[in-house]
């Protein structure tokens, strides 16, 4: 079994690499990611030399297309779950600008925390319909304490390879269940999922044994592929789509 993990982790870092290019921009080297955003535009990160070390931007992409979406992030409870997500990655905000310091020692996990951060970010706060006011982590947590399960928000994990994973809801192991690990994806597709298993894939072995991990994948417009909830089953996260949320609630709540 530890080979076959190992091995999904080089393929994993093998397509990381090969996917990613690299251009000068007068002071600026831009980064094109693997990874794609909601108009399945490769997101692209910004490095510039400062302080004797590197500045990371996404030069205000994500906050800015956000807001272009109609999705303005004003009120008291979005600006919170904002700061909670960055700082989960060590993310701070400047401006729109989504950035981080980074040594020359650290820049591959900074830069790794960078996208994450900018991946979190869009998924939680994009809203299909402007004009809807809940937001998919809202109502997760508020469907877990309905049902009187406990749960930690927010929890962050460092992984095999040292890279540290934000995941979105722990439940405690219980006499009757394991530790729980529950991540809420607005968007389910191609790149979430890939992210979250990834995180899963590199966080397990130094979890407790029979810990579990479940994607909650919002369906409430679009149904998730088959294509994405197979990629989440091979690598051992349980899909629940939200509609079929009671199924597990025994489970959760144990």
């Amino acid at each position: 079994m530890i080979d076959e993990v190992q091995k999904l982790l080089d393929q994993y870092v093998a397509w990381l690499k090969d996917k990613t290019a690299l251009r000068q921009i007068q002071d600026y080297v831009e980064i094109t990611t693997p990874y794609l955003d909601r108009h399945n535009d490769h997101l692209q990160i910004y490095a510039k030399r400062e302080n004797g070390g590197y500045l990371l931007s996404d030069d205000g992409y994500v906050v800015g297309d956000l807001r272009l979406s109609g999705c303005e992030l004003e009120s008291r409870k979005r600006k919170e779950l904002l700061r909670l997500t960055l700082n989960g990655f060590g993310v701070q905000l400047d401006g729109d600008a989504l950035s981080v310091h980074a040594s020359r020692d650290n820049f591959a996990l900074r830069k790794h925390n960078l996208v994450q951060a900018m991946l979190a970010v869009n998924d939680l706060f994009y809203l299909a319909v402007p004009m809807v006011a809940s937001l998919f982590l809202e109502d997760v947590a508020s469907w877990l304490s309905l049902h009187d399960i406990r749960f930690t928000p927010k929890v962050k994990f460092t992984g095999k390879t040292g890279y540290d994973h934000l995941f979105d809801f722990v439940i405690p192991a219980s006499k009757k269940e394991p530790e729980r690990i529950l991540q809420a994806i607005n968007r389910p597709n191609r790149d979430t999922a890939q992210s979250i298993a990834f995180g899963w894939i590199d966080t397990k072995d130094v979890r407790p044994a029979n810990s579990r991990a479940y994607a909650f994948l919002n369906d409430s417009d679009v149904t998730p592929s088959a294509a994405v909830v197979d990629a989440l089953k091979s690598y051992d996260v349980h899909p629940v789509l939200w509609s079929g949320r009671e199924d597990v609630r025994e489970q959760l709540a144990a």
